[in-house]
């Protein structure tokens, strides 16, 4: 079908002009200023965290000022090179204009769920883990897949990752994954994906090829930051080292270097193993622990509104997503609806539009709320 562009790009840019009042670039171009006066101070790097926030909050701005600008560039020329076309009867230019115009409307569609992420910690980098549930050895395996996911999807957006903590099961997979995700919005992103993940196919650890269903829990925190101030006494905290081990529980460290904490008062626990020394991991543990008990008490602070004023809803349920092996391939998100049939494509990190659709999900749920 033609594409009418005698009202799409109008429409275009409309939607940039309603990502731009909410993004507003004259803002961004003050921030950009006043951080890159920060970022020339000889005494910048005295403090290392502190620079280290100023130039990701200096390179977080810039990209998202180029990023509204050069759309608005792009529409422009889009608009050029479709007079070009109709004025010469140009079939090749027009086809190249169609080309575009689904290019810019996608880039579009990415920004404007961008301009979604508000939460309080949705700027945030993200703390993910993965723990395997109900299924046995196929669950094991299972959260492996997703851990795999996971990291190429970052791979993909060219994220820095982050294995903090691995715990083998012994026959195959993972009982346990924790990993860091260095973006911008990173939390905001990925806190759709917390949930319940099924996977349903004919179990390769099954020597009668039976179909298994299995589950993995995904849990999405928000990296904890100095100005956060999540205290937690010394007596709050049970620590215990042990050595850190490899996978079917083979010992990979001859010294007690890996460190699990427990915060006694909630029962969280937090093991870290992939740092060198005991004094990086446990550094690790706490910082993933802070990060817990801050999305545990914000919560908290958002179950009381919603107690308070009479209306109490469960969220998202035990089961959020569906990975169908057999007897037919599809994965499907239970909330959304959206779904895709290319499910090599989803574990190989395709998961973008799925992650769109959940955000988009969540900003109608918290409207009608």
């Amino acid at each position: 079908m033609a594409i009418e562009f005698a009202t799409e790009i109008p429409q275009l840019r409309a939607t940039l002009a309603t990502i731009s009042a909410v993004s507003d670039p004259e803002a961004l171009t003050a921030k950009i200023a006043e951080l890159s006066d920060q970022a020339s101070a000889p005494d910048l790097w005295d403090d290392p965290a502190q620079a280290q926030q100023v130039t990701s909050a200096l390179s977080l701005a810039q990209n998202e000022l180029k990023r509204i600008e050069s759309m608005q560039q792009r529409i422009d020329d889009l608009e050029v090179l479709v007079e070009m076309a109709v004025e010469g009867n140009d079939a090749d230019t027009l086809h190249e204009a169609e080309d575009e115009y689904a290019a810019i409307k996608k880039d579009l569609d990415q920004l404007e769920v961008r301009t979604l992420l508000s939460g309080e910690y949705d700027a945030r980098e993200a703390v993910v883990t993965i723990r395997a549930g109900a299924g046995g050895v196929d669950a094991a395996d299972f959260a492996e897949m997703l851990l795999r996911m996971y990291l190429r999807w970052a791979e993909r957006h060219g994220y820095p990752t982050a294995v903090l903590d691995t715990s083998y099961a012994e026959e195959a997979g993972l009982k346990s994954a924790t990993f860091e995700v260095k973006a911008p919005y990173a939390f905001g992103t990925l806190s759709v994906e917390a949930g319940t993940h099924r996977l349903v196919r004919i179990s390769p650890f099954d020597n009668q090829g039976r179909r298994q269903t299995s589950f993995a829990a995904v849990e999405v925190v928000p990296l904890i930051e100095q100005t956060d101030h999540v205290e937690i006494p010394d007596n709050e905290i049970r620590v215990d080292v042990f050595r850190s081990s490899g996978p079917g529980g083979q010992s990979v460290n001859t010294t007690d270097s890996a460190v699990r904490l427990t915060h006694i008062p909630t029962g969280i626990v937090v093991s870290m193993q992939n740092e060198k020394s005991q004094i990086q991991n446990r550094a690790a543990a706490m910082r993933v622990l802070q990060s817990r008990l801050l999305l545990e008490r914000q919560a908290e602070e958002k179950a009381k509104k919603k107690e308070l004023a009479g209306d109490i809803k469960a969220s998202w349920g035990d089961q959020m997503r569906s990975y169908v092996l057999q007897p037919y391939q599809m994965v499907k998100d239970l909330r959304t609806e959206h779904e895709v049939g290319n499910t090599n494509a989803v574990f190989d990190g395709h998961i973008d539009d799925f992650i769109e659709a959940g955000i988009r999900w969540r900003r109608s749920k918290d409207a009608d709320e």
